[in-house]
């Protein structure tokens, strides 16, 4: 896998909901037990044999840069790619010219997740995709019988139904080629390039993750995560 991709980690956010935590600090770099958010990403990445990576920034940018500077163990290439301004989830990779694989990992900075790259990338080959969201399963029980309706007119009726429904993880593998779609200096997420590559028919792989994965968005999240890190292995 390792020399067949390349990563691009987005660390770029304010980290608004975590103030005042993020107040003199970019959230990336808030430490969950003994070391960053971001780290435990980049650590996972290494483990699979990665070199490279490519971090998108923007906020209290030069932290992170000075961060890795003096802690990197595994050895690294960092190459960091600074916003002038915010180019949302996936903008910046435009900024990024020195692409050599064909297939690019795209992650957030705040995720705290121990999902397996080396299944991913083979489910995405597997499948031959263009694209591939990295989901979160989310199980939805109904209490209730459920009437199914058309045009007024019942259709089917179903006895306390399960629905599964998947949730954005934050994670993508694209093609290479995906990338000319994105707008050149403008704010675009990476919902909006899949929106794109939708609309233009292009496969996209649903990747389900069944390992750990947080999403460290809000102060209740961050507790969580001070908790779940004391149990977890990566």
């Amino acid at each position: 896998m390792h020399n067949k991709i390349d990563v691009v980690i987005m660390a770029g956010g304010k980290g608004e909901r975590l103030m005042p935590l993020t107040k003199n600090t970019p959230k990336p770099l808030l430490k969950i037990g003994d070391k960053p958010i971001i780290e435990y990403s980049t650590d996972r990445l290494a483990s699979y044999g990665i070199k490279h990576i490519n971090i998108s920034t923007n906020y209290l940018s030069q932290q992170i840069v000075s961060y890795f500077e003096e802690n990197n163990e595994h050895q690294i290439d960092f190459n960091y790619i600074k916003e002038s301004k915010s180019l949302g989830t996936i903008g910046a990779l435009k900024l990024i010219e020195n692409f050599k694989n064909e297939y690019i990992l795209v992650m957030n900075a705040d995720l705290l997740t121990n999902v397996n790259f080396e299944a991913l990338f083979n489910d995405f080959l597997s499948k031959g995709g263009d694209a591939l969201i990295a989901t979160i399963p989310y199980k939805v029980d109904i209490p209730h019988g459920v009437v199914e309706t058309k045009a007024g007119f019942v259709t089917d009726l179903k006895e306390k139904p399960s629905y599964t429904y998947y949730s954005n993880a934050g994670i993508y593998m694209f093609k290479k080629e995906c990338f000319e779609f994105i707008p050149e200096n403008t704010f675009f997420d990476a919902t909006d390039l899949i929106e794109v590559l939708l609309a233009k028919h292009k496969k996209i792989v649903n990747y389900p993750i069944l390992d750990y994965w947080l999403d460290i968005g809000k102060p209740e999240d961050f507790e969580k995560a001070q908790e779940d890190i004391k149990h977890l292995k990566f």
